[in-house]
């Protein structure tokens, strides 16, 4: 049984990863990020290391999403008034 766990974590993470790389609009990908390091954070946990998988999930699933979000929509900001 827990071997198909780890399994089933592994094959989500390379999906999730793959999906990651494959996405070429920055906000979507941020997204996916958001996903790869919840499913990280799971993988961790399943492997017996809960503190890793905690600390995946505040900064993988959340920080690093937020400050690319941030990042793209400042580019994005800044772009429309370059144009006018």
């Amino acid at each position: 049984m827990a071997d198909a766990v780890i399994v089933v974590a592994l094959l989500l993470t390379a999906a999730s990863a793959t999906v990651a790389v494959a996405t070429r609009d920055p906000a979507r990908q941020a997204l996916v990020l958001s996903l790869l390091g919840l499913v990280l954070g799971v993988l961790f946990t399943v492997l017996q290391a809960p503190d890793v998988g905690l600390s995946q999930l505040a900064v993988g699933s959340a920080l690093t999403p937020l400050l690319i979000m941030l990042a793209v929509r400042k580019v994005r900001r800044r772009g429309r008034t370059d144009d006018r």
